[in-house]
């Protein structure tokens, strides 16, 4: 197998009638979904080359969805451009990409040709009535390789310009192939989308369903600020495989939602992003205790995920979750800072990752891609591609590989290196605190802590210094009825620190 669409394919042709996709307008079976595609791709089939990037501004669901299969059926690769996103940054984004297409629906196309006047904007509405051109999609697929690029996905960049995450079909066949396999996701399963699709989590969600059968339920974001709908979305839609950032995940055990409502259809909740507060998995582990849960890891740059740890349900993770061991033909190892690997438990090293999942690179950013995309430092024999994380980690007595922060988050305070998680998970673990985040001031060398939680500031800080050395309590904490989150889902550690600043 060496492209995507074979899973559709394949799909359409076993469960013909079976619903693909469903979302709040509607369902779409695997053979419509495959017809549309291929319309689309027949519209632009003559209009781009194998390798081309295609940009696609809407919202989620079905007709984005077949607007990113109908570029690969063109050869092209698809980027999402969120329509949530700030102008300024859509621009920035385009003028990495340079796509000559832009492919919309009707309720953004106006915003769509204001937006990228130098594009041509097309409507994915009349692409996917258009004549097919079998012949022609057939000629482009001979042409094809696994190595060509998938997608594109965007993330910040420390130059201020975003980057281009430029994925092949080969790196998600191969991770998709084993990810399957392992967490048995199966063509019975409906798995609750909650990942915008301009992030990798909705990767897994898409190509799980479409290699297998399952369907793919896309939840309205709008759900994602009212648990109790999105609840009642969980419940009736039937929703079994849940593949969520932990940030979703603490939405509804914030307000107390299970206690409202628990979809008891759920069998499997796969979590990343963020480290998992325990407060909340034991929450969601007591509602659903026959569910599997699974901690996953890994940066866009791999491929969704390199590591994964099932978690057990008498074990005691006050020590912190493993993010556990490689995902089937990735190797995943630690570097010292002289570059050597590091074995022995205990001992923090940067997360590096090997293996054919590896994504192509930044998109048109060869500086960037060379300082992350290395020569193998453990291999001075032949050319070998690692990817060095930036993330920080360490093997436990049995193993097992811990996540320690990122190298960023590691700061230094009072003459000490700290790891900032470490401190978040103490106040984390307290009673009367919902969840924690601390951020660093480098400038000020000042450490302020912000949570979520019913008990006083001064009895937090009072707590904390029998808890924790004293250059390891926040010089502040903040008691906010919200998290600002990141496009992503992840806490926006630069806007608590704007807002601190502005105290």
């Amino acid at each position: 197998m060496k492209n995507v669409l074979e899973y559709l394919e394949k799909s359409a042709a076993a469960f013909p009638q079976k619903a693909a996709v469903e979302d709040q307008y509607g369902t779409c079976s695997f053979l419509h979904l495959q017809e549309f595609c291929m319309r689309v791709g027949s519209s632009l089939a003559d209009e781009i080359e194998i390798g081309d990037p295609v940009a696609v501004y809407m919202e989620k669901g079905i007709p984005s969805l077949t607007a990113f299969l109908g570029i690969v059926y063109a050869g092209g690769f698809y980027t999402m451009f969120n329509p949530d996103l700030p102008a300024a940054r859509l621009r920035q984004m385009h003028g990495v990409l340079n796509s000559r297409f832009i492919l919309t629906d009707r309720e953004h196309e106006n915003t769509a040709r204001e937006l990228f006047p130098s594009a041509s904007v097309l409507l994915v509405e009349e692409l996917q009535t258009a004549p097919l051109k079998p012949e022609k999609l057939a000629a482009i697929r001979s042409r094809m390789i696994d190595t060509d690029p998938l997608y594109a996905i965007f993330t910040s960049g420390s130059t201020g310009v975003p980057k281009g995450v430029l994925v092949s079909h080969r790196s998600v066949l191969a991770f998709i192939d084993p990810f399957t396999e392992l967490f048995e996701i199966q063509e019975n399963d409906i798995i609750g989308n909650q990942a915008p699709f301009d992030f990798d989590v909705s990767v897994k969600d898409i190509y799980s369903a479409l290699k297998t059968g399952a369907t793919l339920s896309v939840i309205p974001k709008a759900l994602f600020s009212r648990p109790k709908e999105l609840l009642d979305w969980l419940c009736d839609h039937k929703i079994t495989t849940m593949i969520w950032a932990v940030s979703a995940l603490c939405l509804i055990s914030t307000f107390h939602g299970l206690d409202y409502r628990c979809p008891e259809s759920v069998c499997k909740i796969l979590f990343s992003g963020e480290v998992m507060p325990l407060k909340h998995l034991r929450t969601w582990m007591e509602h659903l205790p026959n569910a599997q849960f699974v901690n996953l890891y890994g940066p866009t740059e791999i491929t969704c995920n390199c590591t994964y740890h099932i978690l057990e349900n008498r074990r005691d993770y006050s020590q912190g979750i493993p993010i556990g061991c490689p995902f089937p033909n990735k190797d995943v190892f630690l570097l010292d800072s002289d570059n050597r690997r590091i074995r022995v438990p205990g001992s923090v090293g940067e997360i590096c990752v090997r293996g054919v999942a590896l994504a192509l690179g930044y998109y048109r950013a060869p500086e960037q891609t060379a300082k992350a995309f290395v020569q193998n430092p453990l291999n001075t024999a032949y050319p070998e591609t690692i990817y060095r994380t930036g993330d920080l980690g360490k093997y436990t007595e049995t193993g097992e590989l811990l996540f320690c922060g990122r190298k960023d988050f590691q700061i230094k305070h009072m003459g000490h290196r700290i790891e900032l998680e470490e401190i978040e998970r103490a106040i984390s673990g307290l009673p009367g605190v919902e969840r924690c985040c601390c951020v660093f001031d480098e400038q000020k060398s000042k450490l302020y802590g912000f949570y979520i939680g019913e008990t006083d500031r001064k009895d937090l800080h009072s707590r904390l210094r029998n808890l924790l050395p004293v250059y390891m309590v926040p010089g502040a904490l903040y008691n906010i009825p919200a998290f600002p989150l990141t496009k992503n889902g992840k806490i926006d550690r630069k806007v608590l620190l704007e807002r601190r600043m502005q105290k």
